[in-house]
């Protein structure tokens, strides 16, 4: 499970090359100043799937971070092509993508496109970096086969790491306290198992 991002924790971001794509021109310049101020030194800036496609055959990125929805081709399709057809130094590079749609299908879709991680917006500079952090200390496999490449997606989900708070109520705490009353005994567990009669 990735540890919590503490004030007291120190990432230095210097020497990443980074790509931030977005096709709308305030979005984009937002999170490139988010980016920026990070520490980030080297950024660019791409305002469609073309343009991002034409860096990343001249670059070598540390990180992408991409919006999702985009007119023609999205970032969904960004990532697949990133993983399949991209070069060697650029096919395995941490990706991020930032939306505003986070029904669970969608992020889903996300992490079968080769994510590694999703960022509701509006992004905060501390959920992003937070996200920077776990990117960077990940030790997910990366996986290789017809149907998927990506970050292996086969674990548990146990909820935000202790010390973080959840974006949902439903997440699951990342810690796990004392009971807060006595196990049930084996008749009451028994009660609640029987068929009930209810009368309509």
């Amino acid at each position: 499970m990735p540890e919590p991002l503490n004030p007291s924790t120190r990432i230095n971001l210097e020497r990443a090359t980074v790509l931030v794509l977005d096709d709308n021109g305030a979005s984009l310049d937002i999170l490139s100043g988010v980016v920026s101020g990070f520490g980030v030194r080297t950024l660019h800036r791409a305002e469609s799937v073309k343009d991002a496609q034409a860096l990343v055959k001249i670059h070598t990125f540390d990180l992408i971070i991409s919006d999702v929805q985009m007119p023609e081709v999205d970032g969904y399709e960004f990532i697949q092509w990133l993983r399949r057809e991209a070069s060697e130094q650029n096919r395995y590079v941490p990706v991020i993508l930032v939306t505003g749609h986070t029904r669970i299908s969608q992020i889903y879709k996300n992490r079968d496109a080769g994510a590694n991680f999703t960022v509701a917006k509006p992004i905060t500079p501390k959920v992003l970096l937070e996200r920077i952090f776990w990117v960077a200390r990940e030790e997910r496999a990366f996986i290789e086969c017809d149907t998927y490449i990506g970050p292996d997606r086969r674990f548990k989900h146990e909820g935000p790491p202790p010390g973080t708070d959840g974006r949902r109520k439903d997440d699951l705490q990342g810690e796990v306290g004392d009971a807060q009353e006595p196990n049930m005994s084996q008749e009451e567990i028994n009660n609640l198992m029987k068929i009930a009669k209810v009368q309509i």
